[in-house]
């Protein structure tokens, strides 16, 4: 098991807690210095606010530990690649590596319909790599669609 595999499967149980509560299953742990500095899931249904992503949710967690609203030296891990708001978060917070399981070819911002993380016009760039564990990440969500559906 890689280092990344290693945090995602945390980001996958972060993302299950989401589901369990019957929210949008998508999960985001942010690491530092080799340890877990923040945990998230989506609660936008729970706290009836669109602010409530998994990343926002994080960022903000880790900044609190940290002190600072930079989070130069971290790595974040989500289970899905991040919508506009949370792309422009990421880059704000100058996090300089992200790792995702499942692209969103519907509304991803860090490749598939945009890459907020590749503006050379911006003073940030984030590193991104995709598919770790995207079958599992993308099942979860499936998953939980189909059963909204039925």
């Amino acid at each position: 098991m890689t280092i990344d595999e290693k945090y995602m499967k945390e980001a996958i149980r972060q993302a299950k807690k989401a589901a369990q509560a019957g929210d949008v299953p998508i999960g985001c742990v942010i690491v530092h210095e080799g340890r877990i500095l923040a945990r998230a899931y989506n609660k936008r249904n729970a706290r009836k606010t669109t602010l409530a992503h998994a990343e926002l949710l994080a960022i903000e967690k880790a900044s609190k530990k940290l002190g600072d609203w930079r989070l130069e030296e971290c790595t974040m891990y989500i289970t899905l690649e991040p919508c506009q708001m949370c792309a422009g978060a990421i880059v704000q917070a100058r996090i300089p590596r992200v790792v995702a399981g499942a692209m969103n070819p519907k509304a991803g911002c860090a490749g598939s319909v945009l890459n907020l993380f590749q503006v050379e016009a911006f003073n940030h760039q984030v590193e991104f790599v995709h598919g770790v564990m995207g079958e599992e990440c993308a099942a979860l969500l499936s998953g939980f669609f189909r059963a909204l559906r039925s």
